[in-house]
C-alpha cells in the first residue's frame, strides 16, 4: 500500500489520479512523479520588501492577485514583470524572489507564509504553491518545460476555468472557513493542472519534445501504452503493432520528437515508477523489480544504477534520509 500524507504539505498522486482507460497521460505523469504540494499561501508584498523563494528541487507557481510584482531569478536577463491575474510557472530549481518594484537594493527580507488582511497602498498580492520532484531523473514533460513561462490574464477569458479557479483558491485562502484548507489544496491542484494544459499546448503547437510528440496520435498510442503497462515486456515490433506503424516509422517519428528511442524512453518510465515504490513503500527489491517489469533483482539493480547513479538500496537510504532536509516536504 503506497502511503498517503494530509495536510498543506501533501501527496499529489490522489487529486490527479484518473483510471487508465482514460489515456490521460498529463495524469499518469503526474502520478508516477510522486509529486507533493506545499500550499505557500497568501502574501502581501510591500514596496518595500523583498521575498524569497528556493525551489532547487521543486517546480511551482504564483498567481498575481494584486500588482505589479516582479520576479527576480538568475535565469532571467531582467525583472520579470507581472500584472493582476496573470499566472508565472517556474521549472525545477529556479530558485528566486518576489517585489513590488524592479530593484531589489535596500530591500528588506519578508518572511513567506504570512497571510495578510487588505492589502494596503503599494502592496501588491500574490498566491504561490509548489510542487517538489525530489529525485531524479525527471520526465521529459517536467525536463523539457522552460524556466519560466508566464500566462498573461489579458490572453485568458476573465470567467475562464483558470481564472476562477484561482479567485476560488484566494477566497478559501482569506476565508479562514471550516474545509478551507481542503478546498485551497484542491483548488490549487487545479490551478496547476491547468496551467500544465496551457503550456503543453504552447510548446506542442511550437514543435517542442513530449508536448509535441503527443500531438501525434500514432506516437501518443505507444506512450500511452507505455505508461499504461510500463511492466509488460514491450518491444520496438510490439509498440509499432499496437501503433498502426512500421517499426522503422514509429522509431523515426519518436525519435524526431524525443530525442529518444521509444525503449529507451521506456527504460525512464519504469525508472520513474520504482523510485516513486523505493520511497514510497517498503516492498522487498524483487518486487519493486517485478512491479517495474524485471524478471530478477540483479539486473534490474544493474539498469536503476546506470539510469539513476546510484544502486536501488543505496537510493532508498539516501531517500530516508532525505526526509529530515528542511525544504523537503513531508515524505512519510
Amino acid at each position: 500500500m503506497l502511503k498517503r500524507e494530509s495536510g498543506t504539505a501533501n501527496g499529489i498522486q490522489s487529486s490527479f489520479h484518473v483510471q487508465s482507460s482514460a489515456m490521460d497521460l498529463l495524469s499518469d505523469i503526474l502520478q508516477d512523479a510522486g509529486l507533493r504540494r506545499r500550499v505557500l499561501g497568501l502574501h502581501a508584498i510591500p514596496g518595500d520588501a523583498v521575498l524569497r523563494f528556493p525551489c532547487e528541487r521543486s517546480i511551482g507557481l504564483h498567481v498575481v492577485m494584486q500588482g505589479p510584482v516582479h520576479v527576480h531569478a538568475p535565469q532571467l536577463a531582467e525583472p520579470l514583470a507581472l500584472a493582476a491575474g496573470d499566472l508565472a510557472v517556474m521549472a525545477r530549481g529556479c530558485d528566486h524572489a518576489l517585489s513590488v518594484g524592479p530593484r531589489l537594493a535596500g530591500l528588506k527580507p519578508q518572511t513567506i507564509g504570512q497571510t495578510p488582511g487588505p492589502a494596503g497602498t503599494g502592496t501588491s498580492v500574490v498566491v504561490g504553491g509548489a510542487y517538489q520532484l525530489w529525485n531524479q531523473p525527471l520526465h521529459p514533460f517536467f525536463a523539457e518545460l522552460p524556466p519560466w513561462t508566464v500566462l498573461r490574464a489579458e490572453a485568458r477569458p476573465r470567467l475562464g476555468p483558470l481564472a476562477l479557479a484561482a479567485g476560488l483558491m484566494e477566497s478559501e485562502i482569506r476565508s479562514g472557513e471550516p474545509g478551507a484548507d481542503t478546498l485551497v489544496q484542491a483548488l490549487l491542484d487545479v490551478v496547476f493542472t491547468y496551467a500544465l494544459r496551457e503550456i503543453a499546448a504552447e510548446r506542442g503547437q511550437a514543435g517542442h519534445g513530449w508536448s509535441h510528440a503527443v500531438r501525434d496520435a500514432q506516437v501518443r498510442r505507444a506512450l500511452t501504452l507505455m505508461h499504461e503497462r510500463c511492466a509488460h515486456p514491450w518491444t520496438l515490433d510490439d509498440l509499432a503493432q499496437q501503433a498502426g506503424l512500421s517499426r522503422t516509422a514509429l522509431a523515426e517519428r519518436f525519435r524526431d520528437a524525443m530525442g529518444d528511442t521509444p525503449l529507451n524512453h521506456l527504460r525512464l518510465l519504469r525508472m520513474q515508477r520504482a523510485m516513486r515504490l523505493l520511497a514510497e513503500t517498503d516492498l522487498k527489491l524483487e518486487t519493486v523489480a517485478a512491479e517495474v517489469g524485471y524478471q530478477d533483482a540483479f539486473s534490474f539493480s544493474k539498469v536503476f544504477k546506470r539510469t539513476v547513479g546510484v544502486p536501488p538500496k543505496t537510493f532508498r537510504q539516501r531517500d530516508a534520509a532525505d526526509r529530515d532536509h528542511p525544504w523537503r516536504v513531508g515524505a512519510g
